[in-house]
């Protein structure tokens, strides 16, 4: 079955992530499932991230690195069960507060990778993405900060049997 393209967009209008959605209802099933989804997809937005550099697109590869990292926090928040992920089951959605507030739980846990991660992700969005002042060689270094925080993500899930 096919998701009508006017429900996507009717939802996206709203604030309503649809990705986030459908893994939500697969982790009330099966959270090591949406845990490894959410893997995959940072794995997807670091490659895209590529591709737009090589295309010297900065914007969309800010954006994508941003994807990557906020992926990174959901599925590390949701395999600690962190109070942000509690919130935002209950609210329905992530806020970009949640988000920060989470990275800084988890910096306590996990070690100040995550919180660094967090920072180059929200630099990005803000400066790369939404304001569009970073070039593809401005990116260099956030990329490699992103790069940490995924692999570093891997490897502490890996160690919670995910």
């Amino acid at each position: 079955m096919e998701i009508p393209e006017e429900l996507i967009k009717a939802a996206e209008e709203r604030g309503i992530d649809v990705i986030d959605l459908i893994i939500n209802a697969i982790g009330r099933n099966d959270p090591s499932a949406s845990i490894r989804i959410r893997l995959e997809l940072a794995d997807k937005y670091l490659n895209e991230t590529r591709e737009y550099m090589n295309k010297g697109d900065a914007v969309q590869a800010s954006e994508k690195l941003y994807k990557a990292t906020e992926e990174c926090i959901k599925a590390l928040a949701e395999k600690y069960g962190t109070q942000e992920y509690q919130q935002a089951i209950k609210e329905g959605r992530w806020f970009t507060e949640y988000l920060q507030k989470a990275s800084n739980t988890l910096a306590s846990i996990l070690g100040d990778w995550v919180a660094i991660g967090w920072a180059a992700g929200y630099v990005l969005h803000v400066w790369g993405f939404h304001e569009a002042k970073l070039s593809v060689n401005d990116l260099t270094n956030y990329l490699k900060l992103v790069e940490n925080l995924v692999i570093n993500t891997r490897k502490a899930l890996e160690t919670q049997g995910v």
